[in-house]
């Protein structure tokens, strides 16, 4: 099988020819008059997701917690599914190119979507995170992406009862 290499430029044309494409009866309509009718769309789609119960966006509980530049701790945020295009993209990032190993920092800064007052989080607020806070990320990731749930199986080390915990938030015993 034969590798091809994507650039950011021939990743947007990919994204463009696989878009979904209008009919005919979308097309006629002006732009104007498609915004409410979107509006309505997308209200109606949004109520149908609630509906089904897809969940798309995991509030979260760091172990240690983000220290901005003001000295300020950031433990709860909030991470949304993935996309196709979030788990693309950084394949043809530089630095991943030049450091397999920074491919979980750029994929990570691209779905965690806030942190505690952090809205814009980019792969510099992931740097500096401690590393059990991004490990913890990068399970939760797999856990959410893959599985659809934060709930992880552990066994007392104690009385070796096996449980579920709910990885998203709080301390043991909290409620």
């Amino acid at each position: 099988m034969r590798r091809r290499t994507v650039t950011a430029g021939s990743l947007e044309e990919i994204l463009q020819v696989t878009a979904p494409t209008q009919t005919p009866e979308q097309a006629a309509v002006p732009p104007a008059a498609a915004a409410p009718a979107s509006a309505s769309a997308s209200a109606s789609a949004s109520a149908s997701r609630e509906d089904h119960g897809l969940r798309t966006e995991f509030e979260f509980e760091l172990p240690r917690g983000y220290v901005d530049e003001a000295g300020t701790v950031h433990r709860h945020g909030s991470m949304r599914l993935a996309t196709a295009r979030d788990e693309l993209r950084p394949q043809i990032d530089l630095r991943v190119k030049e450091n397999p190993a920074y491919l979980s920092v750029v994929l990570l800064s691209q779905v965690i979507t806030r942190l505690g007052t952090i809205t814009d989080v980019h792969a510099g607020v992931v740097e500096r995170m401690y590393a059990t806070d991004v490990a913890f990320l990068q399970d939760f990731y797999r856990r959410v992406n893959s599985e659809g749930h934060t709930r992880a199986a552990v066994t007392c080390p104690h009385c070796e009862g096996g449980f579920e915990v709910d990885l998203s938030g709080g301390r043991l015993g909290e409620s």
